[in-house]
């Protein structure tokens, strides 16, 4: 076989422009894309906060690009069935997945999963970080986080801690809890918010990390104290009440949802779908929205995004090994 090597130059300038090649039709598909409907998986099932995030960002989406955006809930597998049906969909930007703070969990919570959530999905944009609320029944003598550390400290093992299941964002900001302030409660997890909720309310567990939806309606009926909130700022939601890192410093949990795609998906349509979600993020009227839903709303390039599930993943991996939690 005869080879024939090419002068420097002129071999750089030929891949120069067969790199250029491919751009053009990813450009040009960019441009027209969405040109049908764009499903977004939410791994949830409906009336949760992925849920509703989902669905608020949706029509905006849809109205902006002139494209139906389609929720399609797949629930099971804690999350990871409507997770890998995203990882196993063509990057075309047709399937998206509606993130939240269960990707960043289950990355260390499962060993043997059929993909690696920060390698196998592109981050889109944050949407909203979601408070917890750390609430105990009226039977706990402690008014305030110092007074609720002191008195587990004085009872160690029997305090009952509920959460809705195993690994998800109320437990493991409960076991950071533990781990931060140096407290010894015992996990006893539920099959959901609702029978951990009643449990609750009915005293055989004394303190819930959980959601604003589940806690806050009991809060305001005087049926369960709240002590704080676990993100880094107050909560408007709950103004009055002080955050777990005014007592416990460096502390913070919550839930951090945004939109994903399979990895390859082109960056142009990428920065598109992110710019689309920042202008709806910017808009007070959806903005309001998700401010009754209790969060934040974070605006963010991929990059950052991207930036933030890293920490996260690292952050709850450490929490995960050091509490020695297993899946169920």
């Amino acid at each position: 076989m005869i080879t024939m090597k090419l002068p420097r130059r002129k071999f750089l300038r030929l891949a120069a422009g067969a790199t250029a090649l491919p751009a053009l039709p990813r450009i040009a598909m960019a441009q027209a894309y969405p040109s049908r409907p764009v499903r977004i998986i939410v791994s949830t099932a409906p009336g949760g906060a992925p849920d509703i995030v989902a669905r608020l960002i949706g029509p905006w989406l849809s109205e902006r690009l002139g494209q139906q955006f389609v929720i399609e809930n797949r629930p099971g597998g804690a999350n990871n069935i409507g997770t890998e049906a995203v990882v196993r969909a063509s990057p075309d930007g047709y399937t998206l997945l509606q993130t939240d703070s269960t990707g960043t969990i289950n990355a260390t919570l499962y060993d043997k999963l059929n993909f690696v959530f920060l390698r196998d999905i592109a981050p889109v944009a944050s949407i909203v970080r979601l408070p917890l609320v750390m609430v105990v029944h009226p039977s706990v003598p402690a008014k305030t986080v110092p007074e609720f550390i002191a008195y587990a400290k004085a009872n160690p093992g029997r305090i009952n801690m509920g959460s809705p299941g195993i690994g998800n964002a109320p437990h493991v900001a409960g076991e950071l809890f533990k781990i931060m302030a140096g407290v010894n409660m015992v996990h006893v997890p539920y099959r959901g918010g609702a029978p951990v909720m009643t449990d609750l309310l009915g005293g055989q567990v004394q303190v819930l990390f959980g959601t604003t939806s589940l806690t806050v309606e009991q809060v305001k009926a005087g049926r369960l104290r709240a002590l704080a909130v676990t993100t880094a700022m107050r909560w408007e939601g709950l103004p009055d009440i002080p955050t777990v890192g005014d007592f416990v410093p460096g502390y913070e949990a919550s839930s951090l949802l945004g939109v994903g795609a399979p990895k390859n998906t082109p960056a142009e349509i990428i920065n598109k779908l992110n710019q689309e979600i920042n202008a709806g993020l910017a808009d007070s009227k959806l903005k309001a929205l998700f401010t009754d839903l209790g969060g934040t709303v974070i605006l963010s390039s991929p990059v950052d995004y991207g930036r933030l599930l890293v920490d996260e993943t690292e952050k709850w991996g450490k929490v995960i090994r050091a509490a020695n939690i297993k899946p169920e």
